[in-house]
């Protein structure tokens, strides 16, 4: 029975690895200057593979052969999917073509640039890359107007955005890294895992080798509020001095130390070592939580002239988004607490799953075994 039940959860692992590992964003900067528009425009090569197919020999690996020989087809897919407007419809061509990479596989970087029917007035953008195919899909934007800098996520509902010659006010600032904070802890799912796997125990009580249900609420909340402002005052600090430049670490070790950490906090919940303290695994961990958080703010760009705005905005989303995730789970896990259901199927099963899934990450992510590992 043992072993079917390892082979069954196996076989979930194997696709949910694929999509649990980064959600697909684009990184697109764009400078105007008058009537003057230059871009470069980063695109996951597992995105244009996804839209397009670029592996041409199956093989799983994609090359730099392979894109250059679909160069037509992915520039002319990616403008198809871009509209700048000032004064008119801004007319893009393609300037170049490489590859980069980024901390989740390799990309194609396409320069482009152009001219609009206007030197002056709001720039207009129009972004629908991969909606068709992928409703998570995000832009990260980075733009200049006339030497006015903004910022902006870029998604289905958002895709359509103006901008001007003018500073965005504090408050639009912060609304906008606020949201951008939620968003990216709600799409990071090795976060999600690690703190699920913190907060499953969270309404048991180990008594005689046995879990069972906690008698009140309140014992739960208690340890919840322990473990949530242990990983929050954990990844703030991190969070902050990496932005800030006064620590950096290699982004693979990063993401492999994450993996690693859902690996631990998972495995704990099967072969209880720390029982009573797991806020104290909360915070170790989430020190490296934070620089993974910080990861994603560097690379989506802060609000020039308000660091520290944005930061703070950054942080209290993430935040919003880890407690939206708590109030959501605890009040189901609470009523559930003393059935066979939870203790077997959620606690038990869903550890070994999320187990089985960080350690496919830990492989991945320690040993570089990505699917555009071969790009090159």
């Amino acid at each position: 029975m043992t072993r079917r039940l390892i082979f069954l959860l196996a076989l979930l692992v194997l696709p949910l690895s694929a999509w649990a590992h980064k959600a697909s964003d684009s990184y697109l900067v764009v400078s105007a200057e008058g009537a003057a528009i230059t871009a470069q425009w980063d695109i996951a090569l597992r995105d244009i593979d996804f839209a397009l197919g670029l592996d041409g020999d199956g093989n799983g690996e994609i090359t730099w052969g392979e894109l250059r020989t679909r160069r037509a087809a992915v520039e002319a897919w990616a403008l198809s999917r871009l509209e700048l407007a000032r004064g008119g419809p801004c007319a893009l061509q393609p300037a170049g073509l490489q590859v980069d990479t980024h901390s989740d596989g390799g990309y194609a970087v396409l320069q482009l640039a152009g001219t609009c029917p206007q030197a002056e007035g709001a720039l207009g953008l129009r972004y629908r890359l991969l909606f068709d195919l992928d409703g998570l899909h995000r832009g990260l934007l980075r733009l200049t107007v006339d030497g006015t800098a903004h910022s902006a996520v870029l998604g289905p509902d958002s895709g359509t955005q103006h901008f001007g010659a003018d500073t965005p006010s504090r408050l639009a600032q912060f609304g906008q890294y606020l949201v951008e904070g939620i968003w990216h802890i709600w799409i990071g799912f090795d976060h999600i895992l690690f703190l699920l796997a913190l907060l499953l125990p969270a309404v048991l009580v180990r008594s005689g080798g046995r879990w069972q249900g906690v008698a009140r609420l309140r014992d739960a909340l208690h340890e919840v509020l322990w473990v949530v402002t242990a990983f929050t005052v954990a990844h703030s600090i991190t969070l902050s001095v990496a932005v800030l430049g006064w620590i950096s670490l290699p982004s693979r070790l990063v993401e492999s130390a994450i993996a690693a950490s859902v690996v631990l906090a998972a495995a704990n919940n099967l072969w209880p070592l720390v029982e009573r303290r797991r806020w104290m695994v909360a915070f170790g961990f989430g020190l490296i939580h934070g620089f993974g958080f910080a990861s994603v703010l560097a690379e989506l760009g802060l609000a020039p002239g308000a660091l520290l705005l944005s930061l703070f905005a950054f942080n209290v989303g993430v935040e919003v988004g880890q407690l939206a995730i708590v109030a959501a789970f605890i009040p189901a896990a609470y009523a559930l607490r003393n059935t066979r259901f939870y203790r077997q199927g959620v606690f038990v099963l869903g550890t070994a799953l999320t187990l089985l899934i960080a350690l496919v990450w830990l492989v991945e992510r320690v040993f570089d075994l990505q699917l555009m590992s071969g790009v090159g």
